[in-house]
């Protein structure tokens, strides 16, 4: 069950996805599927009602940040330079600030988890190293379904990966970048997912 939003708040953040959408046209279609897969997780994982809000709207809202960063850099069809690399990695504090200045009545559980929805389990991630249980559980929710969409869809510099190339790849971050207890829940909702790819 959603929690309804002030008329204020029900606006605050789809614009900022049609803002974003202006500066990525691949972000939107992403967004929407990374959202339809983390609540199939997120109910999976008996997240409360109030814990499925969030990330609902953390998930549409994971890659606002990238509104503040260069044309140039987030359109590059080949390999970023280490400066560029950090310039991409700086979305998700910018998220979180920009989730921070809305309306939202839950904008601090949605701002911390786009905050590090790019922490690893090991604590090798960014921006804060967190590790292990102190990297919120949406958090770590996000960060496999993230990478799995990514992973299998067609971006300007790669070509899409299957479901089984995905997985195999997924596996191998497992303890590291992944949460092993989520990833062995996502594994079991993806089965049946109709967000699987083929």
């Amino acid at each position: 069950m959603a929690f309804a939003l002030a008329p204020d708040q029900e606006n605050a953040y789809p614009s900022l996805i049609t803002a974003l959408c202006a500066r990525d046209a691949y972000t939107r279609g992403h967004c929407d599927r990374v959202c339809a897969l983390a609540l199939e997780v997120g109910r999976a994982a008996d997240l409360s009602a109030p814990s499925l809000d969030d990330l609902r709207i953390a998930s549409q809202l994971h890659d606002v940040g990238k509104i503040g960063v260069r044309d140039t850099v987030l359109s590059k069809p080949g390999k970023l330079t280490p400066d560029e690399r950090e310039e991409i990695k700086a979305h998700s504090v910018i998220g979180e600030r920009i989730i921070s200045e809305t309306f939202l009545t839950n904008r601090d559980e949605v701002a911390s988890i786009v905050r590090h929805h790019h922490e690893a389990f090991d604590g090798s991630g960014y921006p804060d190293g967190l590790a292990g249980a102190d990297i919120p559980l949406s958090s770590r929710i996000l960060s496999i379904i993230d990478a799995y969409d990514a992973l299998t869809t067609s971006r300007p510099y790669r070509m899409a990966k299957s479901h089984l190339e995905t997985m195999n790849i997924l596996k191998h971050e497992v303890d590291t970048k992944f949460d092993p207890n989520i990833f062995l829940l996502f594994t079991k909702v993806i089965k049946a997912s109709s967000a699987r790819a083929s």
